[in-house]
């Protein structure tokens, strides 16, 4: 993993536990955090007549459909033939590190036996594939094992809660079918109290590697990682920084998270991440926060649309952040014709417009819109000479835009402190 040095530092916060915020003034487009995954596993169903779409290691989509085709360079595990990889580098470090013989015995038992994850919905078997991931890094890799476990999230010990139930029936489900070696036992890193506290660490610090962008189709995690620098980033309904996938680029390290600034920010700010689309409503977004991770957002934006009479309305990407440009327009037009005469004046009817529409400018000019994408647009990195760029990549679909293609002025330099 790659912090950038002397760019981010992690600070404890009152109410949001650690955070990481800006160790300097930060410009739009830097980067400042490159991070490996110390686990990833497989977010497609465990129950499945056939292979799927992805490499089992790194994840990149395969060139044929049938590893088997003439001419492909994918390669199926040797055990089961039930595993895709797209090379045999893949393959070869896959048996010795992710697909070891245990993991593959044990995906294959789960999916082969009458079990009854045959009749669970997908994220129980995800869930599945996620204990077997964690309790195979506790062998193949202490050190990461235990920095996973030294991640925030803390099981609800409630019969009821979620978490409970799907530890006890996946951990006897494992006990059953496919235990890991004895040594996991004999030092006491496998039962289900431990299960239970996995899953929790899973559900609050897993990022998803996505599926490949369609205009067409709505897209779905094909993977899931942990990230142990990460996972330190807070939520912000108007994030400052936002993450980048390169799955299916060429070479290694096509796993690794890079989080970049969407625009300028000063020393001290805390630097955060949106943990799913900005084009959600408020309504949403209060319910996945609260279901997914816990906590009720009080962010600026959220505390803002909690007032508005219409928040249960989806905001719908192009046709919200043009219905807030028209809003801001009528309202700069309006403060206009009251014919201010003074510089204070016209900054107070500037305040005003930016108060009841503190995130207009947010849309206008770092939500892509392309059909079906609603992705967040950050500057590509800085020059070396420390020239800002003025090209905007959006981080679901990849389009590159100049900045006055997006809302006809440029906004090098450009430092938002809300």
């Amino acid at each position: 993993m790659e912090m950038t040095k002397d760019l981010l530092r992690v600070k404890e916060t009152e109410g949001r536990g650690r955070a990481l915020v800006a160790a300097q003034p930060l410009r739009g487009g830097q980067i400042v955090l490159r991070d490996s995954p110390i686990l990833l596993y497989s977010a497609l169903p465990l129950i499945s007549p056939s292979l799927h779409p992805y490499c089992n290691h790194c994840f990149k989509t395969l060139k044929q459909p049938q590893p088997q085709a003439a001419g492909s360079s994918a390669c199926v595990c040797p055990w089961c033939s039930h595993h895709a990889f797209c090379s045999s580098n893949c393959l070869s470090s896959a048996l010795s590190y992710s697909h070891s013989p245990w993991v593959c015995q044990a995906l294959c038992r789960l999916r082969d036996s009458p079990s009854p994850l045959s009749d669970q919905p997908l994220e129980r078997q995800v869930q599945a594939r996620f204990l077997i991931a964690a309790y195979n890094l506790a062998i193949v890799s202490p050190s990461n094992f235990q920095m996973l476990l030294s991640l925030q999230g803390q099981p609800d010990d409630s019969a009821a809660s979620d978490t409970t139930a799907a530890a006890h029936f996946l951990h006897c489900l494992i006990s059953s079918l496919c235990a890991p070696p004895p040594s996991l036992q004999e030092q006491q890193l496998f039962s289900v109290e431990l299960s239970a506290a996995l899953l929790a660490k899973d559900k609050l610090n897993a990022f998803g590697l996505m599926e490949p962008f369609s205009e067409t189709s709505q897209r779905s995690s094909r993977a899931y990682a942990i990230y142990p620098k990460a996972s330190f980033f807070n939520h912000d309904c108007l994030p400052n920084a936002c993450r980048f996938d390169y799955v299916d680029a060429d070479g290694d390290r096509n796993t690794d998270m890079v989080v970049r600034m969407i625009h300028d920010v000063p020393a001290g700010r805390e630097i955060c991440l949106s943990y799913f689309p900005v084009n959600q409503s408020y309504s949403s977004r209060q319910r996945t926060l609260a279901e997914d991770y816990g906590f009720a957002c009080q962010c600026d934006r959220c505390k803002v649309e909690a007032n508005w009479s219409d928040n249960e309305e989806n905001i719908e990407g192009e046709e919200e952040a043009e219905g807030m440009d028209e809003d801001q327009d009528q309202e700069m037009e309006a403060a206009s014709e009251s014919e201010p005469e003074s510089g204070s004046d016209i900054e107070e009817a500037q305040a005003q417009v930016e108060s009841d529409f503190p995130h207009a400018y947010f849309f206008l000019s770092f939500m892509c819109n392309r059909t079906n994408c609603w992705g967040t647009l950050a500057p590509l990195p800085p020059k070396d000479d420390g020239t800002p760029s003025n090209v905007m990549e959006c981080n679901v679909c990849g389009n590159l835009k100049k900045d006055e293609e997006i809302n006809g002025h440029g906004h090098d330099g450009l430092s938002i402190d809300g």
